[in-house]
């Protein structure tokens, strides 16, 4: 099995890091690096940081130049310096499940799979009980054109293949996880779903991705801008993503 890399933003995460950080040390799946890029903290971040580091040789501590509020700034620091084959993503807030790497390194495997991720639950700060009516589920195999019409592939859980793709970088963008993995797709491989629940992500009372009205703007701007369609395969694709939009808020 190749070496993973695990890139994790950090900025005033003192009072979830730690499970973040235990959630990657108990991980089944024992060769990894953790890469924790502080985004100038003026809490205890670094402090908490500094000592899993000293204790562990495969966390390693970073830090931004600056500090500019997006989180695609810290990441892309994290790629750049990342030595494993396999780039994967958990922000300082969520937590992974003791299997995840090991149940979805193996759907590398096939040569078409450059992408593989998992579902995940969803859950307020200070909730311990897993609570099954907010598990996010995404089809099982994702291509460039089934991915057109909304992001199916969860951040936290998703993770690509440098020796297919090389390294790809978030752009200074809104959704820019959604169009790394596109711009990943594009080139033709595919993503694959272990089918399983592998993380937990946090909702935060003021989350910036909550915003929908945001979110439905991002997504217009992806077609248009990064996507470069014209005006009537993007409405044709936005018709269809907020339907589906629709469709999940109310079941």
């Amino acid at each position: 099995m190749a070496l993973v890399s695990i890139i994790m933003p950090a900025h005033n995460a003192a009072g979830t890091i730690k499970e973040s950080i235990d959630s990657v040390v108990s991980q089944t799946f024992v060769d990894w690096e953790l890469l924790v890029i502080n985004d100038n903290s003026t809490d205890k971040t670094e402090m908490i940081v500094s000592g899993y580091a000293k204790k562990d040789a495969r966390i390693k501590l970073l830090h931004t130049d600056k500090s500019i509020g997006k989180p695609f700034y810290p990441r892309n620091l994290g790629i750049k310096a990342a030595v494993g084959r396999i780039i994967a993503f958990l922000d300082s807030d969520d937590v992974w499940l003791p299997t995840k790497l090991d149940h979805q390194l193996s759907l590398f495997e096939n040569e078409d799979t450059a992408i593989a991720f998992s579902y995940y639950e969803k859950f307020s700060s200070g909730q311990t009980n897993t609570n099954k009516n907010r598990i996010i589920k995404s089809p099982e195999t994702i291509t460039f054109n089934s991915a057109l019409y909304g992001n199916p592939i969860g951040n936290l859980t998703g993770m690509y293949d440098t020796q297919k793709v090389g390294k790809v970088f978030y752009e200074d963008a809104g959704h820019e996880d959604y169009i790394l993995w596109l711009s990943i797709l594009k080139k033709g491989f595919v993503a694959k779903n272990s089918n399983t629940v592998e993380a937990r992500y946090r909702v935060a009372e003021k989350s910036v991705s909550s915003n929908k009205g945001k979110a439905a703007a991002w997504t217009w701007n992806i077609y248009r801008k990064t996507l470069k369609f014209n005006v009537i395969k993007s409405a044709f694709c936005y018709s269809i993503y907020m339907v589906k939009g629709v469709l999940k808020y109310l079941k």
